[in-house]
């Protein structure tokens, strides 16, 4: 059995992300994976609002009907599987901070080091962390690793306060 990532640009790359744009979903990643002569396409899909199962049959129902227009793209058999980013996806461009916003994130430093923090503002070049009580900006080329931390309570209401007034950090201010 051999795992993939479906090449960027290939037929069928370019299928499946027609399908799953058409939706209004984004292609988060795409994955082929042979068994023999059956193959698994692993679709995760993702958006500013979240997923539902809902929009996993939709965007599953789409797909399939794409694909299976396109024979010629995957000869014989397959199972398609569809699905979310899992809680545990690395943060790794600025829309996941954006879709994550006030969720406790643990971030690896490249300099070494840890910051844990809730997410605030954030665009192309960073985020602003409320970290102890202090809000603090950092460049995503600062940070090696982040991933979101499963709570179980509600976050604190002053952090939320925090961070719904924090405006924009200046980059200096750092």
């Amino acid at each position: 059995m051999t795992t993939q990532p479906a090449s960027p640009g290939s037929a069928t790359e370019s299928v499946v992300r027609g399908a799953v744009s058409g939706t209004g979903f984004e292609l988060e990643s795409l994955e082929e994976v042979r068994a023999g002569r059956r193959r698994l396409i692993r679709v995760i899909i993702d958006s500013d609002v979240g997923v539902g199962l809902d929009d996993i049959t939709t965007v599953s129902r789409a797909v399939s009907l794409a694909l299976d227009r396109r024979d010629e793209l995957i000869a014989g058999p397959y199972t398609l599987e569809v699905a979310s980013p899992g809680v545990d996806r690395p943060l790794t461009r600025p829309r996941h901070w954006r879709r994550n916003r006030l969720r406790l994130v643990r971030a690896a430093l490249v300099s070494g080091g840890e910051l844990v923090g809730r997410i605030g503002d954030c665009d192309d070049e960073g985020v602003t962390l409320l970290t102890s009580g202090a809000l603090c900006r950092v460049r995503y080329a600062e940070l090696r690793r982040a991933v979101v931390e499963v709570e179980f309570r509600q976050p604190p209401a002053t952090e939320l306060a925090a961070l719904d007034g924090a405006s924009r950090l200046d980059w200096e201010e750092r």
